[in-house]
């Protein structure tokens, strides 16, 4: 006995008894999932004019319920991935996607939404946006900085020419004023938040999407001395070397040096890899992970534009101090951390050591109790979300990090 199906589908109903059953229930039985597949260009036609669905009426429409579940499930992914180069069945998901649309926010024409900004200051002229755009800065100098640091960090902004550099400074101690005598304050972006460090400015003012144009973005302590530094050729330096993260070695006679692999090395421009034979932990040639290679301090950083990217995601919104980053900014290195992280040792820079922005929020005992908190806090957060995520891989499964001496204060 055969029965035709709403589909056109004729079927042999191969058992008498179920053949009986389904003859006396006026009912068809459901299609194979091959013979299904088959049929879903008339399908897509069918359900392309709602008005064929009012006319089959209520009784043609319950013979749906024997159809299985999951083929319901690949024809609506189907129809889903198809919708586009199909424009009946586009104008039938056309609510759909309108919906799926609303919930992410973008319910506007594709080609009028702006996804980036960016940090250029603009006249209430009717200056050419043209001429804007191509005297735009592509690198940007971003500092915590208070006013007690006055006059070193205009010796840091002043080697940084505006013609290639945007300034923007995060006033952590509210004074803002103050700073208006000096010729570039005019033309920098001054943000006030009091008793803030530049890891919780940076995470809430330099989301990649706003900081999209800029090539190179220097995060920056103020207490650095920079009489043997010049931005520019920095830049060179780290652009012929293939380098994505950086920081500018520590002159040997700084007063304060947290770690021996950031001091310069007079004889190279530029170092990857510190070799360390004696101590709590050891560094040899074959060490792959940080302190030993693929790690800078977080006191100077210099990202690339895709290095920020992944960067920012991996600050945590509420560890203020940063701690805990410097061991896996290798992982945004966009290669080989080994390779793509390093100390550029020809522009070097002296660590005054001068504790500013700590001094403004609490003493320095408070500031290293909770700095050392938040390292631990930061550690147990990264083992527990690859503990959770059966999909990453990490690259680098064993790293010399784990006995790594917490940083000073």
């Amino acid at each position: 006995m055969e029965v035709e199906s709403i589909f056109g589908i004729t079927m042999s109903a191969t058992q008498p008894q179920l053949r009986e059953e389904r003859k006396l229930r006026n009912v068809a039985i459901p299609p194979s999932p091959r013979k299904m597949l088959m049929r879903l260009p008339s399908l897509i036609t069918y359900f392309s004019h709602p008005s064929r669905l009012l006319q089959m009426g209520t009784a043609r429409w319950l013979k749906l319920k024997y159809m299985s579940s999951g083929i319901l499930i690949i024809m609506f992914t189907f129809f889903m991935l198809s919708f586009t180069i199909n424009d009946t069945v586009q104008g039938v998901m056309a609510p759909v996607a309108s919906l799926i649309s609303d919930v992410r926010g973008e319910a506007l024409p594709r080609g009028f939404m702006e996804i980036t900004s960016d940090l250029a200051l603009r006249p209430l002229d009717n200056k050419i946006e043209a001429k804007i755009q191509a005297e735009m800065p592509r690198n940007l100098l971003a500092m915590a900085v208070g006013i007690e640091q006055k006059t070193i960090v205009d010796q840091i902004i002043q080697k940084f020419p505006l013609r290639n550099f945007t300034i923007m400074l995060f006033h952590y101690d509210g004074v803002v004023e103050e700073w208006n005598d000096l010729p570039w304050s005019n033309r920098s972006i001054h943000i006030v938040a009091s008793h803030q460090t530049k890891w919780w400015f940076a995470k809430r003012f330099l989301h990649p999407d706003i900081v999209e144009e800029y090539n190179y973005i220097f995060l920056w302590d103020e207490d650095l001395g920079v009489e043997h530094f010049d931005p520019v050729r920095y830049l060179k330096i780290m652009k012929e070397e293939g380098l994505e993260i950086t920081q500018p070695a520590l002159d040997p006679l700084s007063p304060e040096i947290h770690h021996k692999f950031t001091r310069r090395h007079p004889d190279k421009r530029v170092h990857r890899r510190f070799i360390k034979k004696k101590g709590s932990f050891m560094c040899t040639e074959s060490s792959t992970g940080p302190p030993c290679t693929g790690w800078v301090e977080v006191m100077a950083p210099v990202f690339s534009k895709a290095a920020w990217r992944c960067t920012w995601h991996m600050i945590q919104n509420d560890l203020v101090h940063g701690w805990g980053l410097d061991l896996k900014l290798g992982y945004c290195a966009q290669g080989i951390r080994s390779e793509k992280v390093g100390v550029i040792d020809d522009e070097y820079v002296v660590h005054l050591g001068i504790p500013t922005s700590r001094a403004a929020s609490g003493s320095r005992g408070e500031v290293r109790k909770q700095s050392h908190e938040e390292i631990l806090v930061f550690a147990q957060r990264w083992k527990e979300a690859v503990k959770s995520d059966s999909t990453w891989v990490d690259p680098y499964p064993s790293s010399t990090a784990e006995n790594f001496p917490l940083p000073m204060v």
